[in-house]
């Protein structure tokens, strides 16, 4: 047996940017030459990007990947291994081709089509049926796909059909330290075939996925021997001798407050960059909330392309514009100060007459509060509509989940950074960014949350402590369990059932909140799909 060179190619591709991914491709494919590599490896799809979508449901789209691959065939210096759509008279499939001296020699097929959480591969794909084993300088290796390695089966006999090393193409999309628990399922797969897993994982933003890399190799005694950066693209070469890993080069593990901060950044910078916005527009407030979101867009795009606007109401506090105006200071973005208590008097001016006469309703004393929203809202997307820039939303998830928001307003944007990040951890990575450099004031931190839209308003005149409602959604929401189950294990019942019913009542809202980032295990966006209308009454 041979020595064996296989480069990983940790990409950022784009859905449905065929010319542009299959460029990416060949510019890896001919680093990883000059460095000496016998094989490049690409991530799942990696030629059409993922996930597709309905994109998949087009037959034009499979015609078009086809010509794409059959080209890239014909320019690869190199024989590769390439993630692509593929559709045959039988069905279509997810797949994956050694490209060898011009031409597609062998194709793999997935065979476990996942269908949970964001992946809902089943309205797609048909499931491939046969292992694929082809040889390369005298070693025989074995494809799988993403999910095949998760479950028992498509490892096994790919060993079975005499591979001595497994190459494991990847769009694993991102949740807080799921690199573990990805290197944990490889670990249990090796210990039943006892051969090396080479694990190329896609990177980059895509809507409200982002994918974090983190490729890896693991060797025949599941130790691991090589991890690549997370949340950036890498070219690694794994040098193999009689199935033996000889090289060695592990990244660091990143802290879960870095992790979640570079999953943040990456997937604003590619969003907008990918979509072809020039700049993001916040709305800032003087909280924490639009003081981190400020931050992240700032890292994410540099400071010339952050534009902050501060849209003061007589009830801002001096200690909000005073913040505001020093962390703009700091970061170095363009700021303006638009008071709104005119708007707001001529708008209750133009109601008045309207309200006449009416009784009150059990929200009559939020309609103030929701026009100062609407207001800010409205001003932040004219001057998005007239420069191009996208407002970013500044809700967190604890808002999301109960309401604590208003249509139109603040739910105004295109973007929602921090829509999957709890207060509570909201907290967390304001500390973690301050590390970096001194950027979020140290009273936004402190004080306590308020939306500033009456006298003396906080946060917790209305909702409970963050500790307690986060807990109660998370267990909820994320965990599946009833109010009963949340109760027995320690929270107050009559706090379980307010925190539930706003959650259940607000789903009208969250249905017409922008797309934003996924960084939980489970977020508001492709893997909740509750009914707006539902009469389903809770086990209490």
């Amino acid at each position: 047996m041979y020595s064996l060179k296989i480069a990983i190619a940790q990409i950022n591709c784009v859905v449905g940017d065929l010319a542009g991914n299959a460029r990416r491709i060949l510019s890896a494919a001919e680093r990883a030459r000059l460095l000496g590599a016998d094989l490049l490896l690409t991530p799942e799809l990696a030629l059409c990007g993922y996930p597709p979508e309905d994109l998949l449901l087009r037959p034009d789209f499979y015609r078009a990947s086809r010509a794409a691959l059959e080209s890239l065939a014909a320019e690869l210096s190199l024989p590769a291994v390439v993630g692509h759509p593929e559709q045959l008279v039988g069905g279509r499939y997810n797949s994956a081709s050694l490209l060898r001296n011009g031409r597609i020699e062998t194709t793999y097929r997935k065979r476990c089509l996942p269908n949970s959480d964001v992946l809902d591969e089943e309205r797609y794909f048909s499931a491939g049926a046969a292992p694929c084993v082809f040889e390369i300088s005298g070693t025989k290796i074995g494809i799988v796909i993403c999910e095949d390695i998760w479950q028992s089966g498509p490892a096994e006999e790919s060993r079975a059909a005499g591979a001595q090393l497994l190459l494991a193409l990847n769009a694993s999309p991102y949740y807080m330290q799921k690199h573990s628990v990805r290197q944990q399922v490889v670990a249990e797969r090796i210990a039943d075939i006892r051969i090396p897993v080479l694990y190329a994982n896609l990177v980059g933003g895509q809507d409200e996925l982002v994918f974090d890399g983190a490729s890896f190799v693991l060797d025949a005694e599941c130790r691991l021997t090589h991890r690549l950066p997370s949340f950036a693209e890498a070219l690694e070469i794994v040098e193999i001798n009689a199935g033996k890993v000889l090289s060695a080069v592990v990244e660091p593990e990143l802290s879960i407050e870095a992790e979640v901060y570079e999953a943040l950044k990456l997937g604003v910078r590619d969003y907008l960059g990918k979509n072809g916005f020039p700049g993001a527009l916040i709305g800032l407030s003087g909280g924490i909330d639009s003081a981190l979101t400020l931050c992240i867009a700032v890292d994410a795009l540099g400071a010339d392309r952050v534009r902050a606007v501060m849209l003061p109401s007589p009830y801002t506090a001096q200690m909000s514009l005073d913040d505001s105006r020093a962390m703009v200071k700091a970061l170095g973005v363009r700021y303006d100060e638009v008071a709104i208590a005119s708007a707001m008097a001529t708008y209750e001016a133009m109601l008045e007459p309207l309200f006449a006469g009416l009784p009150p309703t059990a929200w009559a004393d939020t309609t103030p509060e929701n026009i100062q929203a609407r207001i800010r809202g409205m001003v932040l997307m004219a001057l998005s509509n007239r420069t191009g820039s996208i407002v970013l939303t500044t809700g967190n998830k604890s808002e999301m989940a109960v309401g604590y928001a208003t249509l139109y307003g603040d739910m105004a944007g295109g973007f929602a950074v921090i829509k999957d990040v709890f207060k509570t951890f909201v907290y967390r990575l304001s500390r973690y960014r301050n590390t970096l450099s001194s950027a979020i004031p140290e009273n936004i931190i402190v004080r306590a949350p308020s939306a500033e839209l009456k006298p003396d308003q906080t946060d917790q005149d209305t909702l409970p402590p963050y500790e307690v409602l986060d807990a109660i959604i998370e267990a909820y929401m994320e965990e599946d369990r009833s109010p009963r189950e949340i109760v027995a294990a320690g929270c107050d019942e009559a706090t379980v059932r307010r925190v539930v019913g706003m959650l259940k009542r607000n789903e009208y809202k969250r249905r017409q909140s922008p797309v934003g980032i996924r960084i939980t295990r489970r977020g508001f966006g492709k893997d909740w799909r509750y009914p707006i209308t539902s009469g389903y009454q809770d086990e209490y």
